[in-house]
């Protein structure tokens, strides 16, 4: 590896000329949603919790889920490659995540707010906020969503925390804290599919985000960067598109460890 880390330039950890193409989508597709779906009312309970007949699982569908940009074999694009060091992956395909999932919640935010996502939800579970001091915070979904984008942000910005420059190393807790990020990641990607996905379709982007999701859970799985309890709540998601030949990966690795089916009460987390 040798020489420079000046600006850390992504390695090739996933066709970024394929996954930039959302940008040039974005404001054109943005354009024409607001001629094309009537922002909707909240229909959400107070508790934030949509009424049974909406939550019927849209993204499981056939024709949605073999939506995909691009048929690359993340399985294999996800494989350390040999003479990179490890922390540089991790940090390079991290980074590049984030701003990814960023770009994908951004296309959808204006519909995510206090009123129609009363609580950061995925299926039944529901996700609080943890600040510096360990203290719970309950928050709205777009709250919790800033609260990650802005503290993921400051990480990845942090020279002590993910250095750029030639001879400044990682720290020894750097890999706890990728696992920390991913964490949210995925809790940012679960909640688009969960509340934001018929949005997504009208976007047309639901490509884009399948693929995203695919590789993020396959670079996730390789590095054991997610425990799997964690991402039980869409097993049956990461089963249908990670075990699907365009998927680039088999169904294990906690895949389907959680119970069949959801459970009816709300999880807090």
């Amino acid at each position: 590896m040798g020489s420079e880390r000046g600006s850390r330039a992504p390695q090739p950890c996933c066709p970024l000329a394929v996954h930039t193409s959302l940008d040039l989508l974005v404001i054109r597709k943005l354009w024409n949603l607001q001629y094309r779906v009537v922002k909707r009312k909240s229909k959400a309970k107070p508790n934030g919790k949509k009424p049974a007949a909406e939550e019927k699982k849209v993204y499981l569908e056939p024709e949605h889920t073999k939506s995909r940009i691009t048929d690359f074999a993340f399985k294999e694009l996800v494989v350390l490659p040999r003479e990179i060091d490890l922390n540089e992956w991790l940090a390079s395909n991290t980074t590049t995540f984030f701003h990814h999932i960023n770009l994908q919640y951004s296309t959808i935010s204006e519909f995510c707010t206090g009123e129609t996502c009363q609580t950061m939800a995925v299926c039944n579970t529901q996700y609080c906020w943890h600040d510096e001091r360990g203290k719970k915070v309950k928050c709205t979904a777009p709250q919790y969503v800033d609260f990650v984008m802005s503290s993921v942000q400051k990480l990845v910005t942090d020279e002590d925390v993910f250095p750029t420059k030639y001879g400044r190393e990682f720290p020894s807790s750097f890999e706890s804290l990728v696992k920390k990020i991913c964490k949210y990641l995925f809790h940012v990607l679960g909640h688009i599919y969960w509340a934001h996905f018929k949005e997504t379709l009208a976007l047309e982007l639901h490509g884009h985000l399948n693929t995203l999701y695919v590789h993020f859970i396959l670079f996730a799985r390789e590095f054991n960067l997610l425990d799997p309890k964690e991402t039980a709540v869409l097993d049956d998601l990461t089963e249908v598109l990670c075990s699907s030949p365009s998927g680039g990966g088999g169904g294990g690795d906690g895949a389907s460890s959680g119970a069949p089916g959801a459970q009816n009460h709300v999880k807090e987390r």
